[in-house]
């Protein structure tokens, strides 16, 4: 276990690093800005004194609300992979364990095929991946079984419905302009992100995020077995409801304005858990941090790298499955 001075100064330097960051993202582009054109911009939004129009329309219509919406996304779906997997005390457990991203994935396929402006496709999106938790949860329920097996396996059951759904309607789109939305959409991109849905999405993922870091060592209590928390006197029903209720609504928020977004809530937890060990009341924060910082780079490299945008899912997939086979084949000894 990581000393606690040790773990301040590494959060302090991921904090730093996080910030270079940010100032690096606002600053590359197309239209290439130093730091210093930047405070500019910022001193002009501040004071009202606009001294570069064009300079500051991309720094606050464009860059800015990406970069805001990365730091959430990445902080949401990191955060809320870690938490499945400490609440279902195992390791391969990523956002999508209830059905969350398939189902928003189908609210938002049905609202592009449906022809609904792009604007609100996010809200059917949001509604989806909701539908898909509560769809979830509810067969446990019908059949009286609350297991962690049977949750995860009425997940996949969920899961599977709402894909066979989307796979329909991918057959019946019209190529030229619905199938190709619906798959740019799937694969990922922050491309179209807007003040607007930052603003929408923000309150929700924020204050899952406090509630899930105020009962972080609640979920340290829950990671040794049911009996050892109720010994306790933990309520371990409300606990895990809580805990999946809070995930859930950090990926289907993220999932709403991003689209689906591969491995960063199954690979960034375990490089959190490799820098400062399984303490939830450390890794959590780390690993929202990490989270970030990690999509605020994808996303940087996929609108910088080439004339044309990348999908986030491209890049987070070449950089994630390469990264988690490392970590496999540094745990090899402890996987049978």
């Amino acid at each position: 276990m990581i000393q606690k001075d040790k773990y301040r100064i590494l959060l302090l330097s991921t904090v730093m690093i996080l910030l270079f960051l940010v100032i690096a993202a606002l600053c590359m582009g197309r239209f290439s800005m130093n730091p210093f054109d930047v405070l500019r911009a910022v001193r002009a939004g501040v004071t009202g004194i606009s001294t570069n129009v064009a300079m500051e329309t991309v720094l606050f219509r464009i860059r800015l609300p990406r970069v805001v919406a990365s730091l959430l996304i990445g902080a949401a779906l990191s955060m809320s992979g870690a938490v499945y997997q400490s609440t279902f005390r195992n390791p391969l457990i990523s956002p999508d364990l209830l059905g969350v991203s398939s189902g928003a994935s189908m609210g938002a396929v049905i609202a592009i095929f449906a022809g609904i402006p792009f604007r609100s496709v996010p809200v059917f999106a949001f509604a989806g991946g909701m539908l898909a938790v509560l769809l979830a949860t509810s067969i446990p329920k019908i059949l009286r079984n609350s297991s962690n097996m049977m949750l995860v396996l009425s997940g996949i059951i969920v899961s599977g419905f709402m894909n066979s759904v989307i796979g329909i309607v991918k057959m019946v789109s019209r190529e030229q302009d619905q199938l190709a939305s619906i798959v740019f959409w799937q694969m990922g991109s922050l491309t179209r992100v807007n003040p607007a849905q930052i603003t929408t999405v923000s309150p929700v993922i924020l204050a899952c995020i406090v509630i899930l870091l105020l009962i972080s060592w609640r979920l340290n209590i829950l990671s040794f077995g049911e009996q050892e928390a109720q010994t306790i006197g933990i309520n371990v029903k409300r606990l895990r409801m809580l805990a999946i209720v809070c995930a859930s609504l950090l990926t289907a928020n993220a999932i709403s304005i991003s689209g689906t977004i591969g491995w960063i809530g199954l690979v960034i937890p375990h490089f959190g858990r490799l820098i400062c060990g399984n303490d939830n009341t450390k890794l959590l924060p780390m690993t929202a941090l990490l989270g970030g910082a990690f999509l605020l780079i994808i996303d940087t490299i996929a609108r910088v790298a080439t004339t044309y945008e990348i999908p986030l899912s491209i890049l987070s997939g070449l950089v994630g499955a390469p990264f988690f086979a490392w970590l496999l084949f540094r745990q090899r000894a402890k996987i049978q």
